[in-house]
């Protein structure tokens, strides 16, 4: 590609050339893509998570392209906004006020400067090797930085942003007895660009316990997450008080759209004007209705079943190549989950970290390619399953990594 830079648009989506090839998708059909050449593969990938429901489901096409029809961007407040926010927040609890945006990172600027504003405070903190977003304060400590790794007792800070290290109780303690400033605590329900590392038993609850009794507010991340245990937020299923939630990806099926919900109070630093928030083409008509259709479809989908489905994957590759004598490990849930080459998965990120085999991802990536399954090539990459993933790509799936894995 001779004008794009990189041949891509976003650093994420390159694929390593294979044989002198490099694939350039054409169509998306439920759990499948084409390339150029009309090559069919099975996708692990799923637009980084944003096509929970499988490409282009029909309901969510039809509703944007009749939209398309009727109106495109209005200057002027539309019917379809309001309507996607309450279908919005039927399902996100006490956070029921809504702003739509156009990213995740913009959701995640919107609740941080909402936090300062409520609180009149200045400081707010993110895991270190979390990953909140591309701009610059929140893609500071992402994993496989310097920061991340956070080797002595000093706390990395940059714009006001500070670190935390995931799944460690007494370094909570230690952030709050060291700071009176923290405005909010943006909170991943799983680490997920870290390679899927789950929370561990009560540890989000104590952070969002010990955040408000400093006075801090608590942001829950959810712009991969959401969504994708149940029909609502995952921080809710994990038992934490939030005040705001930042959704995206799965809430759009694929279309360019996210949102800060929150709590009534915390919200109304927009309408007084403690806070601003601006964005043309932000909550536009055909985004509302793909809200709209998707959330009406995700409403109606067995989530029981598919998180069934994807654990026995896991559990399935993992036997097997254990029975055969090759270390294998997974972290995260069936519908996203990370496998590790090693007999136990990371707990926290230093563990993640030494258990990281760029050259083992690289080749799994390349195994599977072979074998027409497309994955993220790099480490810390993740395996999404959608609604349309059904049993017999699942088997393929699985079948397929076991004899890749093993073969390495």
């Amino acid at each position: 590609m001779k004008h794009l830079v990189g041949g891509i648009s976003s650093a994420g989506r390159a694929l390593p050339e294979i044989d002198g090839y490099t694939p350039v998708i054409e169509k998306a059909a439920g759990a499948w893509l084409w390339d150029q050449r009309g090559q069919r593969y099975l996708d692990t990938a799923l637009g980084f998570g944003a096509t929970l429901l499988g490409h282009n489901p029909p309901s969510v096409v039809d509703a944007v392209r009749q939209t398309q029809q009727d109106m495109l961007m209005p200057a002027f407040p539309h019917a379809l906004e309001e309507e996607a926010a309450a279908r919005l927040s039927d399902l996100t609890g006490e956070l029921d006020k809504v702003i739509f945006v156009n990213s995740g990172s913009e959701a995640v600027h919107l609740a941080a400067r909402a936090a300062r504003a409520a609180t009149g405070r200045r400081l707010v903190v993110k895991f270190a090797a979390g990953y909140d977003g591309w701009f610059d304060n929140v893609a500071f400590g992402n994993a496989g930085s310097a920061p991340a790794e956070m080797p002595g007792t000093a706390r990395p800070e940059k714009e006001g942003m500070l670190l935390l290290r995931y799944n460690d109780f007494q370094d909570v303690d230690a952030l709050f007895a060291a700071y009176r400033d923290i405005a909010a605590i943006i909170v991943e329900p799983v680490m997920a660009n870290a390679g899927c590392i789950e929370p561990a038993a009560g540890y989000l609850q104590y952070l969002a316990e010990r955040a408000h009794q400093a006075g801090a507010l608590v942001i829950l991340d959810e712009v991969l997450m959401g969504f994708r245990l149940h029909a609502g937020l995952a921080g809710h299923l994990l038992g934490v008080d939030a005040d705001f939630a930042t959704v995206g990806k799965a809430i759009g099926s694929g279309t360019v759209v996210a949102a800060l919900v929150g709590k009534a109070r915390h919200m109304a630093v927009f309408d007084d004007g403690r806070a601003v928030r601006a964005g043309t083409y932000s909550g536009n008509p055909p985004v509302c209705a793909a809200v709209i259709a998707t959330l009406a479809e995700l409403r109606r989908q067995d989530y029981r079943q598919l998180l069934a489905r994807g654990d026995a994957l896991r559990q399935r590759v993992t036997a097997e190549c254990r029975a055969r004598g090759v270390a294998l490990s997974s972290s995260g849930y069936g519908t996203v989950f990370t496998l590790w080459p090693r007999a136990s998965a990371p707990e926290d990120y230093p563990q993640a970290l030494a258990a990281a085999d760029k050259q083992w991802s690289l080749d799994l990536h390349i195994a599977l390619r072979r074998r027409l399954i497309l994955t993220m090539p790099f480490v810390f990459g993740r395996f999404y399953l959608s609604f349309s993933h059904d049993q017999q790509s699942v088997d393929l799936l699985a079948a397929a990594c076991g004899a890749s894995i093993m073969a390495l």
